[in-house]
């Protein structure tokens, strides 16, 4: 299947041609068994690359989760060589991308993947009651921050020394290299992707993704405009300016050789994932964490807490420190202004949970102010199905507040009219308060194809 989809991508030159590997299949097994909608174990995270897939009602074949995958190419915009410097950017349109650069990750040239059906499987809170359950591990894992997913230029133009000058149906291709294989049909099929996480990234390190998806027949997960870094990641190196405020750290971090410098206050070249494993935020298994900037320190204490040892140092240096990020349900009416107002130097809002059809909510009580950039007095819900980043039928959103603009410009997106406001109409508006914005800066669907 692999194949078939190099075939259809931009020219390239050091593809790898893939392989069935028994082991990669065996653990894939042994996690579909379980009917967790995580990825898994976290034993082999730091050294797998891994998609998800679930599905259940009307049959569908395995394939369908793969072409899904790969179909977020539709958002993925390769990077140019000029761009690389000396990192990569990760340039993705829509909510994720990452099953798609996994699936065509040139130097991951062994896969396995097994199905199993799950009875009662908890997918995102709703119960599937026979869930069929696709798990596909990668090896070498791909989704390296800073890098392309594959070089383009003439087939087989770059292989490595090791394969001979092997090249078969345009991959690299070593003679040793391929092993048997026997993949299973399911029972049944409906769909589900899971949530990504391997937009990760570090100059050293790698991520994974995570799919998950929602409820009903498909799903599909869209991971996101905010970071997700590798264990080595340093704020120094990650953020520039106020949007860089949450980021998805992996597991196993704690095997990381990467500093920790302070305790409570962290100096910006500490790692961002061992920081909050250190104060308390995150455990080895990984998550979700919030950052922010606390200005200079004039020394940075050291200490032992949660299996890390930081570094102490007695020189001035910017500051950040860490929060759990949590997360909140809330209704199609619910405004950014109620949920978390913005706050100098700046406010974490919770990730939140938007219900089904915001598109049919009152207008009049859900507003939407702006476009792309909105009024703090818009609707969370309804501002993301018409920024597109979630469709009618739900899903997790984050938001940021930022502070004011003059302008708010008009449009009808995805079904959804939004208003314009100019400041100098504010005193026509004073109820209005539009004093604050906020960008929705990540969403995941909880149906596959409808990010």
């Amino acid at each position: 299947i692999p194949t078939k989809y190099f075939e259809e991508d931009v020219p390239f030159f050091s593809f790898k041609f893939q392989t069935w590997d028994t082991e990669l299949e065996r653990s894939a097994e042994s996690w579909a068994e379980t009917c967790l909608w995580e990825h898994g174990p976290a034993s082999l995270l730091p050294s797998i690359g891994q998609n998800l897939g679930a599905h259940w009602g009307r049959y569908r074949p395995p394939t369908f989760h793969v072409q899904a995958w790969y179909d977020e190419v539709r958002d993925f915009t390769y990077p140019h060589p000029h761009e690389c410097n000396p990192y990569c950017p990760y340039k993705c349109s829509g909510p994720v991308c990452t099953h798609y650069t996994q699936v065509v990750w040139a130097t991951s040239s062994r896969i396995g993947c097994a199905i199993n059906l799950c009875h009662n499987m908890n997918i995102w809170g709703q119960i599937w009651p026979k869930a069929v359950y696709l798990v596909c591990n990668y090896s070498p894992k791909g989704n390296w921050w800073g890098h392309a997913p594959y070089k383009p230029g003439r087939p087989c133009s770059a292989c490595p020394p090791s394969f001979g000058g092997g090249c078969r149906e345009n991959l690299c291709y070593r003679e040793d290299s391929e092993r048997p294989y026997s993949p299973h049909e399911p029972e049944e099929e409906t769909n589900e992707i899971e949530r990504q996480r391997s937009k990760a990234q570090d100059a050293t390190a790698q991520s994974r993704p995570r799919t998950h998806s929602p409820s009903g027949s498909t799903g599909s997960d869209d991971s996101e405009k905010n970071e997700i870094v590798s264990c080595e990641v340093r704020l120094r190196d990650q953020c520039k300016g106020t949007t860089c405020n949450r980021y998805e750290c992996p597991a196993g971090c704690l095997d990381s050789k990467a500093k920790v410098i302070g305790s409570v206050h962290y100096e910006m070249q500490s790692s961002i994932c061992k920081a909050a494993i250190h104060y308390g935020i995150l455990d080895n298994e990984g998550g979700w964490v919030d950052v922010t900037r606390q200005g200079r320190k004039n020394y940075f204490i050291k200490s032992y807490r949660n299996g890390i040892q930081s570094i102490g140092k007695y020189q001035s240096a910017n500051s950040f420190t860490v929060s759990k990020v949590t997360v909140q349900a809330i209704t199609c009416e619910t405004t950014v202004e109620q949920l978390c107002p913005f706050q100098k130097p700046a406010s974490h809002c919770p990730r939140v949970y938007c219900p089904r059809n915001c598109m049919q909510a009152n207008p009049h009580y859900a507003r939407v102010i702006g476009t792309q950039i909105y009024s703090d007095i818009s609707s969370i819900c309804r501002a993301a199905v018409h920024a597109g980043v979630v469709r009618n039928q739900g899903g997790y959103v984050d938001v940021m507040p930022v502070d004011k603009r003059k302008v708010y410009v008009a449009s009808f997106q995805n079904g959804i009219y939004s208003e314009r406001y100019r400041a100098q109409f504010q005193r026509l508006h004073s109820t209005l308060h539009l004093d604050k914005i906020y960008k929705v800066l990540y969403c995941v669907c909880l149906y596959l194809g409808q990010c």
